[in-house]
């Protein structure tokens, strides 16, 4: 008779233990999917479904707290602020869109080349990319922003080439790990040129981790927005952005009226933390150690 197999108490409690993970798991990415659309949604649908002004000004309805006519309250002059929160959420996750993609563009480009190229041509580059990460990342934005008129791609423009360092990094890496797997080297030993092993073999190795890098920029190049515009050199003062939202509530938080900061503070927490969680997920996924230990 076959003998029968036991299970002991600590392989019973590692069991529970990595069934909680999964499940905690499965939660956190579903609420971010919802999290995400519900941003998406709000971004795309209210504004032409809502058909109101967000710059209208009504002095008789200024700051009014949170109600049932308007939900986040008014600001100073008697704007609808949960109006004026989707418009910038709109601005902001639409500088947040273009500069990461520009910036995994760039990164992406310059991370191939020095990793493909590798000598000389690799050392020079990482010596610059080196010299470029020495400065803080909002002090260079600074400067490249105060360059131009106040407006949209400036910013974008200021935020995509501060943020092309680490996605640089990142791609150099796995060209490198990539240039020692047994298909690259049967590949060159079949006669296949530089210019064909890299972009037929390559370059999409290294997608899914350049896609992942965009994903995670898109918060970081929003915060970059909202501080730009905060200290008065991103977006004018009457666009509306979550940064600019923020910059313009001050006087009220002083005088202890909290909401037009609250609110315009929770439209770049909620989805940096959403979108977060789905690239956590992601980076699970193409990542099969990390994904093994997630299921211990």
């Amino acid at each position: 008779m076959a003998d029968t197999a036991v299970e002991t108490p600590r392989e019973s409690e590692w069991r529970s233990h990595g069934t909680d993970r999964r499940s905690t798991h499965t939660v956190r990415l579903r609420v971010s999917a919802l999290l995400v659309a519900a941003t998406v949604l709000a971004v795309l649908l209210v504004p032409p479904l809502v058909q109101l002004d967000q710059q209208a000004v009504d002095l008789a309805a200024k700051l009014q707290p949170p109600s049932w006519a308007h939900p986040f309250g008014t600001d100073d002059v008697g704007r609808d602020l949960l109006l004026r929160c989707v418009y910038g959420l709109r601005v902001s996750l639409l500088v947040g869109v273009a500069a990461a993609l520009t910036a995994t563009v760039i990164g992406t480009a310059v991370g191939a080349a020095a990793g493909a190229l590798g000598g000389w041509v690799d050392r020079l580059v990482m010596r610059l990319v080196d010299t470029v990460s020495s400065v803080p990342h909002l002090l260079l934005g600074i400067f490249i922003v105060a360059m131009f008129r106040p407006g949209v791609w400036p910013v974008v423009v200021s935020v995509a080439l501060t943020h092309w360092l680490s996605t640089a990094r990142i791609v150099r890496a796995e060209v490198l790990s990539l240039r020692s797997r047994p298909y690259i080297d049967a590949a060159v030993s079949g006669g296949a040129s530089r210019r064909r092993v890299a972009v037929r073999h390559l370059l999409p190795g290294v997608l899914p981790q350049a896609g992942l890098a965009a994903t995670l920029m898109v918060p970081h190049a929003m915060w970059h927005e909202s501080a730009l515009s905060f200290l008065g050199l991103g977006l004018p003062t009457h666009t509306a952005s979550l940064g600019t939202l923020i910059q313009g509530a001050r006087g009220s938080l002083l005088a202890g009226d909290w909401w037009p900061t609250l609110f315009p503070g929770l439209f770049i927490i909620v989805p940096t933390l959403a979108i977060a969680g789905l690239a956590g997920a992601w980076r699970e996924r193409i990542n099969p150690r990390r994904r093994s230990e997630l299921m211990l």
